[in-house]
């Protein structure tokens, strides 16, 4: 089926990743962080969270955002201060305990999932890569946090050689922060084994390791440990996260509350990613 196309109020033809009417309507109280009228507002800041949308999903440099979009410069300019506001972030958490309710479930989670993504490295991003040996694969490795419906809740971004077990402190930090230390059970894999890992998760958390059967071979869907998994699978489909483009690890942790973000406004307004 060929992608929807609608026409925004300038008259110009949208692209599907842009956001509707309904989805602006959330949006916009959580990105403006000045006023409307300011002088510094020369592009409608619809115009350049859309651009913004645009090249996270369609996975273009930021040079080669459409012209008729918000310039990219622009673009860079905003969502930095995006991120460093941690407007997504926010944004997430709101929508994240929205979404729970829909699903008739407490608006924070008891147990949540964690696990590593190990993303390739590019030139931009090469200064601060590392080399993970078991991936075999030279890049970042994106730590995250998922609730039992695969929402994100805590993200950190570090080299691929770092370990998944060294950040359990930080993200259950995270998660306790962002649900008030409601969580008390996190299942991770078996990389996770040990008593440092479980010392670390110690704010009130136990970590259950879902082991993997030594008589399975092949793909196995373990137990709870898929849904983060799959959630990694949704973050995929946004090409600029296919691999670390980005020079600052603050930007590839921005981008994906972002992408986290879509696919949470897409399932609240009913529309496909």
């Amino acid at each position: 089926m060929a992608a929807k196309q609608f026409k925004q109020g300038s008259g110009r033809i949208g692209y599907p990743s842009d956001v509707t009417d309904e989805e602006w309507a959330f949006c916009a109280p959580y990105l403006t962080l000045m006023k409307e009228d300011a002088p510094q507002h020369e592009h409608p800041m619809r115009s350049i969270f859309n651009a913004l949308r645009y090249m996270v999903r369609a996975g273009c440099p930021w040079r080669m955002i459409p012209n008729d979009l918000a310039p990219w410069y622009t673009v860079q300019q905003q969502t930095q201060r995006w991120i460093k506001a941690g407007s997504f972030e926010v944004m997430a958490h709101d929508l994240r305990n929205v979404l729970r309710l829909v699903a008739e479930k407490n608006s924070q989670p008891s147990a949540v999932i964690l696990d590593g993504r190990t993303i390739q490295s590019t030139p931009e991003s090469g200064h601060r890569a590392g080399y993970d040996g078991y991936k075999r694969k030279k890049g970042s490795k994106v730590h995250a946090a998922v609730d039992t419906l695969g929402n994100l809740l805590a993200l950190k971004v570090t080299a691929a050689n770092e370990q998944e077990r060294a950040q359990v402190a930080d993200l259950a930090a995270d998660v306790q922060k962002a649900t008030g230390e409601h969580v008390e059970m996190a299942y991770v894999d078996q990389g996770y084994t040990g008593e440092e890992p479980a010392a670390a998760a110690a704010q009130g958390i136990r970590l259950v390791v879902v082991k993997l059967e030594e008589a399975k071979r092949g793909f196995v869907l373990l137990p709870r440990r898929w849904v983060v998994e799959r959630s990694f699978a949704w973050a995929s489909r946004f090409r600029r996260l296919a691999r670390d483009y980005e020079r600052l690890p603050q930007t590839v942790a921005g981008l994906h509350w972002l992408a986290f973000l879509t696919l949470m406004l897409n399932s609240f307004f009913h529309q496909s990613a």
